[in-house]
């Protein structure tokens, strides 16, 4: 009995770490680059990319459009060499989600 509870609790919290995925294509406005304490860490790659980046100077209103600013921002993010919570393409059209 013991164990089988020791197994569902463990079932539970691997299942709760693949809900807790990041929805890209809502990854957009006013972006803070920081250095400590983001809300989410990216890698910039060139292929196999979760979310192509176009940065914009104004109305970044739609996903994969980064407005770069220094305060008040929608998102912090730091930028990463490895274990990422998602990887990011800079483009120059057509972002979103590819």
């Amino acid at each position: 009995m013991r164990l089988s509870g020791v197994i569902l609790v463990t079932v539970a919290a691997l299942s709760s770490s693949a809900v807790l995925a990041v929805d890209v294509s809502q990854i957009y406005g006013k972006i803070q680059i920081v250095d400590s304490f983001p809300d989410y860490k990216v890698q910039v790659v060139d292929a196999f990319e979760d979310l192509d980046v176009q940065k914009v100077d104004a109305f970044a209103d739609s996903p994969g459009q980064w407005q770069i600013v220094d305060s008040f921002p929608d998102y912090k993010v730091q930028i990463v060499d490895s274990f990422p919570d998602f990887t990011i393409k800079y483009v120059d059209a057509f972002p979103g989600p590819p």
